[in-house]
């Protein structure tokens, strides 16, 4: 009788592992569509054949009696967009569940997926894979450079398992923990006519110079907006631009001068661009920020640990930066 029932509960016990695999393989082929735009391009991405993620996806829309993609343009339903933002989760959190297992072990293993704005990631990633390597060679990394307003919602839909991005941020599920401050400049040419100024800017110096400018909205523009107002300047833009490395690009390039992070500036160019200090300027926060809800794995709290004592190392530390007290 004793054999009966174990016999039953091991038979149960692979039925509900075959299902689960079965549905997860379903919610892996809607994300994979949702994430590069075709069924072809799904499969390529899952190593698998088109035939397979049609099925899937039919499969899953008949278990929830709702059409998840519409056939006629390829895109998500809004029930397909309500599954996808769930599916992004339960595929992460069973990511997380494997490294949590393997961290009992003392092994730190699984890929963690990073945004992190351009300016940042200039002088900070290199640095994080040398110490990626040195203390956790079994953990992968995967990088995404972006802006702070596009790479908040991919951290808050479970694209990206945490964000260095520029303080504060909008999102409500997000959590942020301060990383560093640096120093802003006015960032212009060798032989501009600031630059050979030895008297302190001011932030007056600011209301008469076409500056490349972040977008209006964004964090960065906002600050300076607010800065600027009270004291009737309204800053003049030769032109506004999504994005701080683009900016710095440009201004590197001669397109103009730009307000900038002391750390924007690479040390090949340190002798041809001058950065300008300009009193009232305040310093630029750049934070870690992850979603409040769920328990981050292993390789996530093992590489938050690790930006941390990367940034702290005071060898190599970009001038103008600045840690929190």
């Amino acid at each position: 009788m004793y054999t009966t029932a174990s016999n039953q509960s091991s038979s149960l016990s692979r039925y509900l592992l075959s299902f689960y695999a079965m549905e997860l393989r379903h919610l892996q082929a809607l994300t994979a569509i949702s994430d590069h735009g075709t069924f072809s391009a799904a499969a390529e991405h899952l190593g698998t054949v088109q035939s397979n993620i049609s099925a899937h996806v039919a499969r899953l829309e008949k278990e929830l009696g709702a059409p998840l993609i519409d056939r006629a343009d390829g895109r998500l339903t809004e029930e397909g967009t309500v599954v996808v933002a769930r599916a992004r989760r339960i595929l992460s959190e069973l990511d997380a569940l494997l490294s949590d297992v393997a961290a009992c072990k003392d092994e730190v293993t699984g890929t963690v997926r990073v945004g992190m704005i351009g300016t940042t990631a200039r002088w900070l990633v290199p640095r994080l894979m040398d110490a990626v390597t040195q203390r956790h060679p079994k953990l992968r990394l995967v990088i995404v450079e972006g802006t702070t307003t596009g790479l908040e919602p991919q951290l808050a839909n479970g694209q990206l398992d945490l964000a260095v991005l520029h303080l504060p941020v909008s999102g409500r599920d997000l959590v942020t923990r301060l990383l560093f401050e640096e120093d802003l400049m006015l960032v212009v040419p060798e032989g501009h006519a600031l630059a050979g100024d030895d008297r302190p800017l001011g932030l007056e110096d600011l209301a008469d110079l076409e500056l490349l400018l972040p977008l209006p909205g964004t964090s960065f523009r906002d600050e300076l907006d607010a800065l600027t107002r009270p004291l009737g300047i309204t800053l003049l833009p030769a032109a506004e631009i999504d994005g701080l490395r683009l900016i710095a690009s440009l201004t590197f390039e001669g397109y103009g001068p730009a307000i900038l992070p002391a750390t924007a500036i690479p040390a090949i160019l340190a002798d041809r661009f001058r950065p300008v200090p300009v009193v009232g300027l305040p310093r630029r926060r750049v934070g870690v920020a992850q979603r409040s809800r769920g328990l981050p794995s292993a390789p996530t709290r093992a590489l938050i640990e690790l930006l941390g004592s990367t940034v702290a190392q005071p060898e190599g530390r970009p001038r103008g930066l600045h840690l929190p007290d």
